[in-house]
């Protein structure tokens, strides 16, 4: 019997505590995200592609996935002007290279390399601003030609990073 009281005081003293606590400006969303209460839009620039290569849409398509990622996972307005978080940045390296090189000097495997920089601006909370370079990477076969997997390993790499843009700037990690 006294576990169990000991539990109830314990889970009382817990509620008191979030009951009165009132100045906590961190607020839980989908997804493990948090943003301030006060956080209410989000602005995404066009991401350019300034890497030597790429293939032609891969601005477009980076900054359309990073808008639904934010439209799916946050309870965040998106507006073309500068929301309360803002993203901006360029595609600055995309890279294939041989990888997994064999006894005889070939490859195995070649390896697509994009990387992005993102600025990021909080509005609300410029200590969370960043300006950071992401990097990803997918390998593939080396018998297979690259114009016949590289938009399925831009879709895939694209994702990575804008996991790991969207974990850096909301989930805080």
């Amino acid at each position: 019997m006294t576990l169990i009281k000991h539990k109830r005081v314990q889970t009382l003293l817990i509620l008191f505590g979030l009951i009165f606590s009132g100045g906590c400006k961190v607020s839980y969303d989908m997804a493990g995200v948090t943003i301030s209460p006060e956080v209410k839009t989000v602005s995404i620039q066009y991401f350019e592609n300034r890497a030597p290569l790429g293939i032609a849409n891969l601005g477009q398509m980076f900054t359309d996935e990073l808008k639904d990622k934010f439209k799916s996972q946050s309870s965040l307005t998106l507006v073309t002007d500068m929301g309360h978080l803002n993203f901006e940045g360029e595609f600055t390296d995309y890279t294939i290279r041989p990888v997994a090189i064999q006894g005889n000097e070939t490859a195995a495997q070649n390896r697509l390399t994009i990387t992005i920089r993102v600025k990021y601006t909080n509005e609300k909370e410029p200590d969370l601003n960043f300006d950071t370079k992401f990097t990803r990477y997918k390998d593939w076969d080396s018998n297979t030609d690259i114009s016949s997997v590289e938009e399925e390993l831009v879709t895939e790499i694209i994702e990575l990073l804008i996991d790991d843009i969207f974990n850096k700037s909301v989930v805080n990690w």
